[in-house]
């Protein structure tokens, strides 16, 4: 599944109609930043357990918003106080500092936030809080099936990434084994160039030195491990579920694989095959971060 997404829900009531916009990038973690009016203040952390328990990976902004009915609007609107004396308290305390009159009017509580509370007839807690968990749910389904929708267009990307990366592993397989007697043949002709007097194809010290580049130069471990990691993250595509960090590892392991294949061949076909391979990877790489 794609980390990025929108999703949209609302819910009518009696006294009110609340509206819920989602949207998701990606990221690592987890990271919720949900706007909420005063008036949800106190379900913020049932808002971000409804996220949590849907979501495991990804950047989820929004906001919620809170419409009001006839029925639902306000029967008494009165000053806080203690918010306002505080305001009121610093303002004038600046003002001294400045050197700026001071020229507050009772208007200016009604700029000053949180002085003014609206209060509502309706204000059943219960009621309110059953609408915003169903926009909620209706805004995180939309939001996940276009994260899905998303998924799949990237599932289907990388399967082709993947069959590439298996095409250059067959390649690699092939011109491994050629490496050694492409030594063997050269070193041959250029002790021969010196020494053109014998043959030195059965030399012992000849021998020798093949069989110690064909020993640092070996790369089946290497391959084989590479191998196994591309058939888990082709596996994790069939599979679903939550897969990007997984992938991310399986890709991180893959590029080790294949920078000590290229840093013990010491071929240059081999050279460009690991080239075109660690480019593939960069690019899978980069779609596995937008994979939850």
């Amino acid at each position: 599944m794609s980390m990025t997404g929108r999703g949209v829900g609302a819910a009518a009531g009696r006294a009110a109609c609340v509206e819920v916009e989602l949207s998701s990038v990606n990221r690592r973690q987890l990271d919720l930043s949900v706007g909420l009016p005063r008036c949800l203040a106190a379900f913020e952390s049932r808002v971000q357990g409804m996220i949590q328990r849907t979501m495991s990976r990804g950047r989820i902004t929004g906001e919620i918003r809170v419409v009001w009915t006839e029925s639902g609007q306000a029967s008494a609107v009165r000053v806080d106080e203690g918010v306002a004396r505080a305001h009121v308290e610093a303002v004038r305390a600046a003002a001294k500092r400045l050197n700026l009159p001071d020229d507050l009017k009772a208007s200016d509580l009604l700029l000053l936030p949180d002085a003014v509370v609206v209060e509502r007839r309706d204000s059943d807690p219960g009621a309110l809080w059953s609408l915003v968990e169903q926009a909620l749910a209706r805004a995180l389904s939309g939001l996940q099936a276009m994260r899905r929708k998303e998924g799949a267009a990237l599932a289907r990307d990388l399967r082709k990434r993947f069959k590439t990366l298996k095409t250059l592993g067959r390649r690699l397989a092939v011109r491994a084994p050629a490496v050694t007697e492409a030594y063997r043949t050269n070193l041959l002709r250029r002790i021969g160039a010196v020494l053109p007097e014998r043959s030195w194809a059965e030399d012992e010290r000849v021998l020798k030195e093949v069989a110690l580049f064909a020993d640092r130069s070996d790369v089946t471990e290497e391959q084989v491990r590479l191998d196994s990691h591309l058939r888990q993250a082709d596996d994790l595509l069939k599979t679903g579920g939550v897969a990007g960090r997984t992938l991310d590892f399986l890709v991180q392991e893959m590029g080790r694989e294949i920078n000590t294949i290229g840093s013990k061949a010491n071929d240059a076909d081999i050279t460009r095959l690991v080239i075109a391979y660690k480019a593939e990877l960069e690019r899978i790489r980069e779609q596995a971060q937008n994979i939850e």
